[in-house]
């Protein structure tokens, strides 16, 4: 535990990438492997159940520190971490623990089982004899909430620095259902196994946002268009009869779309196509709401395939009989796959409900019709679109030149205040989390229907906190109810009808776009202006 605490003191101290690399390679080259494996299990979410819930938490806490409950909950208010103000408030201690992290993850599995008093004497008893570090440590082993600013891909990299593993080889190796209490590291990350390197994914190309006007591109006819779809970018790999689905994020997500197992007998072995999972009910495109629903789902059930049912819609090829073509120009690519694609719908009539669809590739002859297409896009359940230079290789990461995309402006709202906390990070003394809210005018009153915490500058931000505090209602543990008279533009890139939302209704990425200081409260708009902006299914 000594040196996972120390390895945590490390990377919560700087934000270098690098840094962070080299600390996580170091720790991985000498920290036992029970401990290892324990590591990559918490940095790849794969948490302990929570043993305890954070209200008894914070009140054995405040207890242990001889502090009263409100002012714990104040402070921990201000510092906005759980984990970071319980090992601030309870008394220090010079000692270390000689007890290694997986013993401390054992005792935590065991712990959710205990009597109340057990688990009150256990946690206090931890909690006396830690030093800062650890205590910080070991109250985020127990809340689940371990955010250190890792990314399971930076992780990744770090462990294939210190065993010369590749990275892609690894982010296989460690998905799955894989458990850190009975697996060994030599099993999870050592032992080679030949569907390793079947399942390896290329580097994705991104591309860069239009900066300035389209028509400084050049040539319209240097360049191929298509839409830019919402969904999950994703690669499609078909090799020795296997399948597997990765996603932008490097994630393995083969199990989570059951749909896509029909092309291991439809696609040839050797095949990698770059496209998009969308979701696809009734016939038709969805929103990314409906995707939600399918994404994080352990299981997928049979009334949720019914319900959600999803394509991938192909934009591109990477490997053909086994091949990298990457460095084929996009028309070659696109030529070989829309080859692929007439062959696998030889033997179909209709091809507007397959799994596998063929994202349209367009040709135009002025930029001023580019733009026309481009005004379509919400009809067409698009984002915008994508403009890709016809003689482009393959290339990987985010490359400026040869591959741009050219999103439609946001959707735009004037909404309410009516809720706000404390932000995060440099803003953990601000209120700078808002929700928002619009009239439902039949009912005469405002109902929240978003939250944003991005858009003012810091002196805006300032002058809303003054105004936050002079002007709240109720409190509800760290959120303000707020006197509703501040109107603010949200924008926001999709809309669509939900049932999880007392408004009825998702936007996706809401933002604060300006303050409206010359709008009242009665100017706002209202939710029938909002569901004005779904578009139709038609």
């Amino acid at each position: 535990m000594k040196r996972f605490a120390e390895l945590i003191k490390k990377l919560d101290s700087t934000n270098k990438t690098n840094v962070k690399v080299d600390a996580l390679a170091s720790y991985f080259k000498e920290a036992e492997d029970p401990d290892k494996v324990w590591t990559i299990a918490i940095l790849s979410h794969r948490r302990p159940p929570r043993p305890v819930n954070t209200t008894l938490l914070r009140s054995w806490a405040s207890e242990l520190s001889n502090i009263p409950l409100w002012l714990f909950e104040e402070s921990y208010h201000i510092v906005g971490d759980l984990a970071e103000t319980i090992a601030l408030v309870v008394p220090s201690s010079e000692q270390h623990t000689e007890k290694s992290l997986t013993q401390f993850l054992q005792e935590i599995l065991a712990l959710k089982k205990k009597e109340e008093p057990e688990k009150k004497e256990y946690l206090q008893d931890n909690l006396r004899e830690l030093n800062y570090y650890e205590r910080f440590v070991f109250t985020k082993l127990i809340t689940g909430g371990f955010r250190i600013g890792v990314s399971q891909k930076l992780m990744t990299r770090a462990l294939s620095k210190a065993t010369q593993i590749d990275e892609d080889i690894l982010a296989y190796k460690l998905m799955g259902n894989w458990d850190p209490n009975t697996i060994s590291f030599h099993d999870l990350v050592i032992a080679e196994r030949a569907q390793d390197y079947l399942s390896k994914p290329y580097p994705f190309y991104l591309a860069y946002a239009v900066e300035n006007e389209v028509s400084e591109l050049g040539n319209v006819q240097d360049w191929s268009v298509e839409h830019k779809w919402d969904g999950i970018r994703a690669q499609l790999i078909i090799r020795d009869g296997h399948l597997f689905v990765w996603s932008r994020g490097e994630e393995l997500v083969t199990d989570k779309y059951p749909e896509f197992h029909q092309f291991i007998d439809q696609i040839p072995n050797g095949t990698v196509i770059d496209g998009e999972i969308l979701p696809f009910p009734n016939g038709r495109i969805g929103s990314f709401n409906d995707l939600q629903t399918r994404i994080g789902r352990k299981t997928v059930s049979k009334a949720l395939l019914t319900k959600t049912p999803v394509v991938l819609r192909a934009y591109d090829l990477l490997e053909w009989n086994g091949k990298d073509i990457r460095q084929q120009s996009y028309d070659q690519r696109r030529e070989i796959l829309e080859t692929l694609y007439k062959e696998y719908t030889t033997n179909y009539s209709n091809t507007d409900n397959l799994t596998f669809q063929l994202s349209e590739k367009m040709y135009f002859d002025s930029w001023a019709s580019v733009e026309k297409e481009r005004a379509k896009s919400r009809e067409k359940h698009s984002e915008g679109l994508m403009l890709k230079r016809k003689d482009s290789p393959y290339q990987v990461g985010r490359k400026k030149g040869d591959w741009w995309k050219w999103k439609v402006d946001p959707l735009t709202i004037d909404a309410v205040l009516t809720y706000a906390m404390r932000g995060h990070g440099r803003r953990s003394n601000l209120f700078t989390d808002y929700t928002f809210a619009l009239w439902d005018q039949e009912q005469k009153e405002l109902v929240t229907f978003a939250k944003a915490y991005s858009g003012l500058t810091d002196a805006e931000f300032r002058q809303v906190d003054a105004w936050i505090k002079k002007n709240t209602v109720e409190r509800f543990g760290p959120v303000r109810s707020v006197t509703p008279e501040l109107v603010f533009e949200i924008a926001f890139e999709g809309i669509a009808l939900s049932k999880r939302h007392k408004s009825g209704i998702a936007t996706r990425f809401p933002r604060i776009l300006r303050w409206r200081q010359d709008k009242k409260i009665e100017e706002a708009n209202s939710l029938e202006d909002l569901k004005a902006m779904i578009p139709s299914k038609e």
